[in-house]
């Protein structure tokens, strides 16, 4: 698609979790945010948020919206996109702890384990050491996955800094694929959409 990249428009992926936090996180960071539940309206965006929720039951309600198809096509195509959470496992190519027959949107060549850091009650802040940014990120946990594995191609953009879980990955890069184990979008910090909207201008 070609469009003037100086306000990106950027969809989020409609079905579930902080749609209208990561709408009003990308407005506040020049993009111009849109829902996205259909084919018509994937097929608008220069970039598209996969937020957090629950994986599994975003598959399903992907797949009866007619989506998940274009979606996986269109990322795989080169759309850039950020997952969060249960969207950064919709992103990964292999799970572990899913369910049988639970698909991913799939690009990052990672494992990610779902619910790794514990049910809904074990939900956490934590600061973690963001490469990228040269500084600590606080994250907000719920019901987060981390990431297991990395392939070759991956970069590793922010780990745990200390506790438990300290060096767990919590967030990849993998060219125009982007995605944290945690919820940037109810924080107060734009810095991870920062990132994202130039991401998706460059």
């Amino acid at each position: 698609m070609s469009r003037p990249t100086t306000r990106p428009r950027i969809g989020v992926l409609a079905l579930q979790g902080d749609v209208r936090e990561h709408l009003a996180m990308l407005a506040g960071v020049g993009a111009e945010p849109v829902p996205v539940r259909r084919e018509s309206e994937l097929a608008e965006v220069d970039g598209i948020v996969m937020p957090g929720g629950e994986s599994t039951t975003m598959h399903k309600l992907a797949v009866a919206f007619d989506v998940f198809e274009p979606l996986r096509e269109r990322v795989r195509g080169g759309l850039p996109a950020l997952g969060t959470c249960a969207g950064m496992i919709m992103l990964a190519d292999r799970i572990e702890a899913g369910i049988a027959g639970q698909e991913t949107i799939g690009g990052l060549d990672v494992t990610v384990r779902r619910n790794a850091f514990g049910r809904q009650v074990d939900s956490f802040e934590a600061d973690v050491e963001f490469e990228v940014f040269h500084d600590y990120f606080r994250a907000v946990f719920i019901r987060a996955p981390w990431v297991e594995k990395v392939g070759s191609g991956v970069q590793v953009l922010a780990r745990v800094a200390s506790g438990d879980a300290a060096g767990r990955i919590v967030a990849v890069q993998q060219g125009h694929l982007l995605a944290t184990s945690f919820h940037p979008e109810i924080t107060g910090d734009d810095r991870v959409h920062r990132y994202f909207v130039e991401l998706v201008r460059n």
